[in-house]
């Protein structure tokens, strides 16, 4: 069977919970199309580049798969007609990704960071003479 990434994007006004059922339900009709999910990721809410049918942020989900190029069809088809859908991306790999995602370990790095800009030096006091 192939290997993907697929990322989707949900509307702003669900919840995390509604967003993790989502998953689940896309993860059943993979399993029901001889499929399997190696490894789920939570992005949580993020802020988009630009509108998105009206919406300003949006709560991404990344999913490792393991399946036919047939249960991924019916996956998409799925996602086209669901309403809480925004966008999704399917990407054919050759292997998965171990760990942590470039989006999770691109967060945990921010957190580190003192201040907002890392690695500049610090600013000099302002002379208001």
């Amino acid at each position: 069977m192939a290997l993907y990434e697929h990322i989707f994007m949900a509307r702003q006004d669900v919840s995390s919970q509604q967003v993790d059922t989502l998953v689940e339900h896309f993860k059943g009709v993979l399993e029901a199309n001889d499929g399997s999910v190696a490894k789920i990721e939570n992005w949580g809410l993020k802020t988009l580049p630009y509108r998105v049918n009206k919406n300003r942020k949006a709560h991404y989900a990344l999913m490792n798969i393991e399946a036919p190029s047939a249960a991924v069809s019916e996956m998409e088809r799925q996602m086209r007609i669901h309403e809480d859908v925004l966008r999704y991306m399917t990407i054919k790999v050759e292997e998965h990704e171990e760990g942590p995602s470039a989006m999770l370990r691109k967060s945990d790095r921010d957190d580190r960071r003192p201040g907002r800009g890392g690695d500049r030096p610090p600013r000099r006091p302002r002379d208001d003479s």
